[in-house]
């Protein structure tokens, strides 16, 4: 008989990801940290700055976001053979940054909400409870979900081309041509375009890595340019509990988990998800004093990593994951001064190569949304709340697509029991 154990360590060992890897799926790996960083890495900086952060906090704040990010996507990848990919909350950076500046928190009692929100998640996902949930989700309304979400990027890319026709043009030419020539490649073909063109054109704005190195090395005595971590102490009160903690929980979980979920399920990947969250809710209780204020499973760059862009063999696309999670733990480490490499790309360049990079997922979920008859409107409706980008009390449309769909499935296919 064969040795079972053996084997297992043989799909497990460096020589199998060798084996398995791809520039393509390296590529989708790279485009997702470029996509999931610069699209709203702002937003994080001012949830900082409300909070009355110093320089030196909010490179700490990269750090631990990085390595949180980084950690759990890249351990699960190798261990599961199947893409995970996690983000920060970028609506929890909003929740913060607006009650911030209204209520006037301190970052030490912030971080008590942070801690207290990392419990929350823990608990939510280790019980089992929110899988539970998700598991009466059907199908086509995740795929709705999903495509809502993604179709609000792919949109920007016509924004972006009549901001930037010479640039976002070329990488239009290169993906149709690469998708009728090398198929596999038209990714990685559009992005070196996009960088050849931006290089020759002068819109990399590299004087911003050199700033943001400086700034990252000023008053560190770590070498290299390496990110030193700050503590902040966790102080717990009632109001930031209730006015940051529990916001940022709900709006994580419904904003944020649930269509990333929805990306997992669509992509036809089977995966633990009750622990994958609860050790999302594990690293941000660890790294919430140093400034990891909400980890989620991705959902827009997890479906970059898990499209039919990142490989033709759903098996082999942990390798974006793999990636993924290699390059946002450098982003940790380096912190600031990878931040000005990464924001040193023009954000027409960003938001276009998300778009293309979606065009397969977007096509998938739509016809996961649309392939049930019977569910086909309640699914439109999931499709159109979502991509509306509407939201109510702080929490996306993403929430309220599915409320809608649900809605719209129940009053059309519910029928009243008959008493024998």
């Amino acid at each position: 008989m064969p040795n079972r154990g053996a084997q297992a360590l043989a799909e497990h060992s460096p020589r199998s990801l060798i084996r398995d890897w791809s520039l393509s799926a390296t590529s989708a790996g790279a485009i997702a940290v470029l996509v999931g960083f610069t699209s709203s890495v702002a937003i994080v900086f001012q949830a900082a700055q409300s909070l009355g952060a110093t320089p030196a906090q909010m490179a700490s704040w990269m750090w631990a976001l990085g390595l949180g990010m980084g950690l759990c996507s890249l351990v699960p990848s190798l261990i599961l053979r199947k893409p995970v990919m996690v983000a920060w909350s970028t609506p929890g950076a909003v929740v913060i940054a607006t009650a911030a500046t209204a209520s006037g928190y301190t970052l030490a009692q912030a971080t008590g909400a942070f801690v207290l929100c990392a419990l929350l998640i823990a608990a939510v996902g280790f019980s089992g409870l929110f899988e539970r949930v998700m598991d009466r989700i059907p199908l086509p309304l995740a795929g709705a979900l999903l495509a809502g979400v993604l179709a609000r990027f792919a949109m920007d890319t016509v924004g972006a081309l009549k901001a930037a026709p010479g640039l976002v043009g070329a990488m239009v030419a290169a993906y149709l041509l690469g998708r009728r020539f090398w198929p596999r490649m038209a990714i990685p073909v559009v992005l070196l375009v996009a960088i050849g063109w931006a290089v020759i054109d002068g819109r990399l704005a590299w004087a911003g890595v050199a700033a943001a190195f400086s700034a990252s090395t000023a008053g560190s005595t770590w070498p290299l340019g390496l990110t030193q971590p700050q503590w902040v102490q966790p102080e717990f009160t009632l109001a930031a509990s209730l006015g940051i903690a529990l916001p940022l929980f709900v709006v994580t979980m419904a904003s944020q988990n649930l269509p990333g979920v929805a990306a997992i399920r669509t992509a036809g990947y089977s995966l633990p998800l009750s622990k994958l969250i609860g050790m999302t809710g594990l690293a941000m209780l660890v790294l919430a004093p140093f400034g990891a204020f909400a980890l989620n499973l991705a959902a827009i760059t997890a479906a970059i990593g898990m499209g039919p862009q990142s490989h033709a063999d759903p098996a082999r696309r942990y390798v974006a994951g793999v990636v993924n999670g290699a390059l946002y733990v450098l982003v940790g480490l380096f912190g600031a001064a990878v931040a000005g490499v990464l924001g040193a790309f023009p954000r027409e360049l960003v938001v276009a190569i998300a778009g293309l990079a979606l065009l397969g997922s977007i096509a998938g979920a739509l016809a996961v949304a649309m392939e049930d008859t019977a569910r086909r409107e309640a699914a439109l409706v999931a499709f159109l709340v979502t991509l509306s980008g509407v939201g109510f009390w702080g929490i996306g449309s993403a929430f309220w697509g599915v409320v809608a769909g649900a809605v719209t499935l129940f009053v059309q296919q519910w029928r009243p029991r008959r008493l024998d």
